[in-house]
């Protein structure tokens, strides 16, 4: 029987913090959720796939939120970012259980946690064929996850970004408010700006707009949807040039 072939090399997966919650518990991370989900890596991996993953913080802390209610901005957004630390420990520890060699890059120094991001050292763990965690953002305040996707993909030459969500794609509108909502099976980044689809926030979509990496939006609660992405199936929406 033929093995099927990844139509990727080198990936970043982008996950959310509340991705590792279980649903309707009240833990803010659920060992049993990022097992499974450092299950669904090690099968992209054993792929041939380079993987490396940005995690967000939104399940232990949101930094924009804090400021709304009254929070200093900046310091909102470092807590936030202390936050995808714990959530990249976390699913570094998962895929060691099932023998997915990692490394946890951080753009925040703190050696006796986790590595300093540097570029060429991530790019040689991934041929190594390590996964790299990328955790603390871009390391400044007032962004967001996504643009740290963006900005990591970029740097390490990522040919695609999967955004891993709680929905199956792009709709032209709320498919939880409107039951006559479109799905994209593919869309334009210019169509999604100037319909402001909501695909990634304004940084980040720019970034991969001028750097033509395109972006596959899915739902992450079907496990193998990101199997199927990198072999190239149709899963989800497709944002690209």
């Amino acid at each position: 029987m033929q093995t099927e072939a990844a139509v990727y090399e080198r990936i970043v997966l982008k996950l959310s913090g509340e991705a590792l919650q279980a649903a309707g518990a009240r833990e803010n991370i659920s060992p049993q959720v990022v097992l499974a989900i450092a299950e669904r890596i090690k099968e992209v991996r054993d792929l041939g796939v380079q993987i490396g993953v940005v995690i967000g913080g939104g399940n232990i802390w949101r930094g924009t939120s804090a400021a709304h209610r009254g929070m200093d901005r900046t310091t909102a957004d470092y807590m936030g970012m202390l936050a995808t630390v714990i959530n990249g420990l976390a699913l570094q520890s998962a895929c060691a259980r099932i023998g997915v060699e990692t490394r946890v890059q951080t753009a925040i120094e703190m050696k006796n946690v986790a590595e300093p991001f540097i570029r060429g050292r991530a790019v040689r763990h991934l041929e190594l064929g390590r996964v790299v965690i990328f955790v603390a953002g871009t390391g400044n305040p007032y962004f967001s996850t996504d643009t740290t996707a963006a900005l990591r993909a970029s740097e390490i030459g990522a040919q695609v970004i999967l955004k891993a969500t709680k929905v199956d794609g792009v709709y032209d509108s709320d498919p939880q408010k409107n039951p006559n909502a479109k799905r994209y099976d593919q869309v334009s980044y210019t169509e999604a700006l100037s319909k402001r689809l909501q695909v990634m926030d304004s940084t980040a979509f720019s970034l991969c707009m001028d750097n033509k990496i395109p972006i596959v939006i899915f739902n992450m609660n079907q496990p193998e949807n990101i199997r199927d992405v990198v072999l190239g199936r149709k899963i989800g929406t497709l944002v690209c040039d």
